[in-house]
């Protein structure tokens, strides 16, 4: 189960940096809006792996006088998240009976 806890944060980090450029400490909120509690000490070294995976590319920002790293998705990151998305609807028809599928 932590693996695919895991893989549920991996794909709402995608699915958000799809929407836009994202930041850790944005990030971090947004995690905990949904229950996930993710330490500073797991998120940035997620986001820093995605980035070598080429899913995420980052870049520094200067906010209100300090250096911030804003990631956005790249096209490789949209196409995971396509086939991800996909397999997600798949597994929650089976696993949930989803209707009409």
């Amino acid at each position: 189960m932590r693996e695919f806890l895991r893989g549920a944060v991996r794909l709402h980090i995608l699915h958000h940096a799809a929407r836009g450029g994202i930041h850790g400490a944005w990030m971090s909120e947004e995690l905990a809006h949904h229950g996930y509690r993710i330490s500073p000490g797991s998120l940035y070294p997620t986001l820093h792996e995605m980035e070598s995976e080429g899913l995420l590319f980052s870049r520094a920002q200067i906010v209100e006088g300090r250096s911030r790293r804003s990631c956005s998705i790249t096209d490789s990151g949209r196409r995971v998240l396509k086939e991800t998305i996909d397999q997600l609807r798949e597994l929650a028809d089976e696993v949930l009976g989803v209707q009409g599928s």
